[in-house]
Parts: structure tokens; C-alpha cells; sequence
């Protein structure tokens, strides 16, 4: 496996504003696993002289690629968090060898990501290339990263569409990335947020509401975990929930009671939840912020945190509960939460998330495009639906004590088995 190395040129240049969720990212320090990476099938006629170049016309492209956290200690207060522009250099490529006869590749990966893409990295991306054993495709593998301070899943997906534009250039003799409009900044993104008014007072006392509801944080996962005071080595789950076929089925079903494909499946995960634990449905809910058509091909952290809280678990119930959850993370967060610091990520949090990756920016075909995933410790509950052209999977993260392992997986069978009741295809009445 090989690496394309990069680094710093010059000083530091201008500083750069940083967004709420990424000063809660960063702030929490240098880490292994805080990264996000997808992979990619190369052609064969692809040369590592013009892959780099065309990375190095990507990271000219994306200012978040171009920047770089430092902590500087305060004698007497708290250390200061700062984000400053830098040059950065594409160098050479590295090989990477397996540390002995017992790590993989996708260990030795990991490794290297796990070293570059880290809060405080300088640069904090790398791209890498795996050339696999595979006799029925020999075709290089390409692996980009980058710690989660600078983008999210759909920014992944616009570095490797902007790569992809950048490499066709270069093999058809075009100036790589000439013909692509210009990306908007992730940082003009952060301005503009602090610029907005202050949110409505409803919505503030809204947010006052859901904090008290956990004795000032956010919603714990609402069976025990065991003893969680500590991270703890994760445990990754995949349920495949639904087929393409039952997928449609479930979306017909959600039409038939007037909502969401989304709020019918989180009806059924509230009452899984509620025979289980005898608790209302309440989760961390992400949602994104690209709110407006400059932000969609930009790369960046376009996800905020809301809270989802479905008192009322009927498909109507749950529609109203998604649009108060939206109407939470449409506003900045910092002078709601801020005051706050990380006292609002109790041991135990419990986030939920729903992903429909046919929303998500469109990539030429072929590419054979897979997610990534790090490997870490955690002491919260983590669980993402993801709706595709395959159907419908159910991932989930939680950390690995006897407890969890037992009530998590009860949990997340009953979630499955409901969200296929409810998809099952049968007549449903007109409310």
C-alpha cells in the first residue's frame, strides 16, 4: 500500500473561523479513529504521477483541505483553539508494509490514517492507493481520508467526484479541474451562521426542555449499557433490514398514512423502544446544513446535532417529531449550547441517524465506492439506518461490555423486526 505524502509550506496564514461542532471535535485532542474515509476502483491507465496531481488540484480547490488546529496553553485559563489557513505541499509517494505476517492490509490502512488524519494533523487528509490480490479485478484501489473536523459523508463523495473530473482532465490533456465551477468554503459557511440572528426563544426554551429532561444532557440510550464511565472497545453491527422490493413497500406504506418513508420506520422504532424499556423514543439526531444549492458541492462538516423526541409514536407523531428536530438544528448552536462544553456527552448518549445515499451527490459508475470506517472506543450508542438502491441496512456502534452486547442486540432485533412488519405488503387503512 502506498500513501501520498503532504505537509506544511510556510507559516501559519490567516485565521479561520471554527464551527461549533468542529470546536467540540477538535477540542476533545488528538486521537486515533477520529477520521472518515471512503474507497475507490482507479483505472488502470492511471499513473501515480497524475494522481497526485490531480489530488493536489482537489486540495487547491477545497479551502477545509487547506487548514490546520493548533492549542496554544493560556497560563491561568482554559487552552485556546485556533484554526489558521496553510500551504500545503503534495509530495512523494510512500509505501507502507505490513508491521508482520499478521496484519492486513486494511490494518496497515488504518494505521497510516490513523496517524495523518488526526484533529491536530498538518495536514489532516491523506490519500492512499492499495494495489489488491484479486485476480478477477486488478484495478488499484484509491482510499481518500480525512479527520471528521474537515468534512462528512457527502463531502467524501464531492473530493472523489472532483478527483474523478480532475483525472479525466488530466488524461484527456485539460488543465485538471479548469471546466468545475468554483467550491464554496466551509469556513464562509461558519461566518454565515455566526452572523444570523439569535434563535427564537421558543426554540431556545425547547432545547432548555430536552437537556432537563436527562439532568442537563443529552438522551441516554434507554437500556443499561453496563459500566461505561470509561470508553470502551466498540462493537459494529449490520443488520440488512429490507431488499430494494420491501423497501418500496415501506415507502408506499408511509404514503398510505400521509408522512415519510423516515417517519413510518421511526414509529416502529419508537414502539420497539417503548416495549423494551417502557421510555418515549429519545436520540441525538443529525442533520445537515447545507441549506442552500452554494453548499452542495463544498466540503466541510455540514452536520449539526438535534434531538429527536417521539412522545407520540404513531406515523403522525413521528412526522411532527422529525419536523421539531429540524426546526432545533436549523439554528447556530453555539449560543444555545456553548456555555455548555462537553458536559452535554454523558457516558451512555444515544445518537440515531437516517441516511438515504440515493440523496447524496451522484458519482460516475463503476467505481465500486465503499465506506471506510475507523476503529475506536466509545461509551454511547450509535445507530445509522441507511436507505440505498439495495434497500434498507441498519449499522450500529455501541460499546462492547456484556450489557450492551445483550440489550442493544435485543433492541436492535426488535427494531428490525418491526420496520419489516410495517413493510410487510399488506393493505393499509386511510387515517
Amino acid at each position: 500500500m502506498t500513501s501520498l505524502s503532504t505537509g506544511l509550506v510556510g507559516l501559519p496564514g490567516d485565521a479561520v473561523p471554527i464551527s461549533y461542532d468542529q470546536r467540540r471535535h477538535v477540542g476533545a485532542g488528538d486521537r486515533d479513529g477520529s477520521w472518515m474515509a471512503l474507497s475507490f476502483r482507479l483505472d488502470h491507465d492511471v499513473s501515480p504521477a497524475q494522481l497526485a496531481t490531480a489530488w493536489a488540484a482537489v486540495v487547491a480547490r477545497h479551502g477545509t483541505l487547506r487548514t490546520a488546529f493548533s492549542r496554544t496553553s493560556e497560563p491561568g485559563g482554559p487552552d485556546r483553539l485556533d484554526l489558521h489557513e496553510v500551504g500545503v505541499s503534495v509530495g512523494e509517494w510512500v509505501e507502507h508494509r505490513p508491521a508482520d505476517s499478521e496484519e492486513t492490509t486494511r490494518a496497515v490502512l488504518r494505521r497510516v490514517l490513523d496517524a495523518a488524519c488526526r484533529p491536530f494533523g498538518e495536514p489532516s487528509h491523506r490519500l492512499c492507493v492499495i494495489i489488491p490480490d484479486d485476480p478477477t479485478d486488478s484495478r488499484p484501489v484509491a482510499v481518500i481520508a480525512a479527520d471528521h473536523s474537515h468534512l462528512d459523508m457527502w463531502s467524501l463523495l464531492v473530493l472523489l467526484r472532483d478527483l474523478r473530473s480532475c483525472l479525466d482532465d488530466l488524461l484527456a490533456g485539460r488543465v485538471p479541474g479548469g471546466d468545475l465551477e468554483p467550491a464554496a468554503s466551509f469556513a464562509a459557511h461558519t461566518r454565515q451562521l455566526e452572523e444570523r440572528p439569535p434563535a427564537p426563544a421558543a426554540v431556545t426554551e425547547r432545547w432548555a426542555d430536552v437537556l432537563a429532561a436527562d439532568e442537563g444532557a443529552l438522551p441516554r440510550f434507554p437500556l443499561p449499557l453496563g459500566d461505561v464511565s470509561e470508553p470502551r472497545p466498540e462493537v459494529v453491527e449490520v443488520r440488512d433490514v429490507l431488499d430494494a422490493v420491501d423497501l418500496e413497500h415501506l415507502a408506499k406504506h408511509a404514503a398510505d398514512h400521509g408522512v415519510r418513508i423516515t417517519a413510518l420506520a421511526l414509529a416502529e422504532v419508537a414502539a420497539a423502544t417503548s416495549e423494551l424499556s417502557g421510555r418515549t423514543l429519545r436520540a441525538v439526531f443529525p442533520v445537515h446544513s447545507r441549506d442552500d444549492a452554494a453548499w452542495s458541492g463544498a466540503v466541510g462538516w455540514f452536520i449539526t446535532n438535534s434531538v429527536l423526541e417521539c412522545s407520540d409514536p404513531s406515523p403522525l407523531g413521528c412526522s411532527s417529531a422529525l419536523k421539531e428536530s429540524l426546526r432545533l438544528g436549523s439554528h447556530p448552536l453555539a449560543p444555545i449550547l456553548g456555555h455548555l462544553d462537553r458536559e452535554l456527552s454523558p457516558p451512555g448518549m444515544f445518537a440515531l441517524s437516517w441516511l438515504d445515499s440515493r440523496r447524496l451527490p451522484a458519482v460516475p459508475a463503476g467505481l465500486e465506492v465503499q465506506w471506510v470506517s475507523a476503529v475506536t472506543r466509545t461509551d454511547g450508542v450509535m445507530a445509522w439506518f441507511l436507505a440505498g438502491d439495495d434497500g434498507l441496512h441498519l449499522r450500529c456502534r455501541y460499546p462492547d461490555t456484556t450489557e450492551a452486547r445483550e440489550n442493544v442486540g435485543r433492541w436492535l432485533d426488535a427494531v428490525v423486526d418491526r420496520v419489516r412488519g410495517a413493510a410487510r405488503p399488506t393493505p393499509v387503512p386511510h387515517p
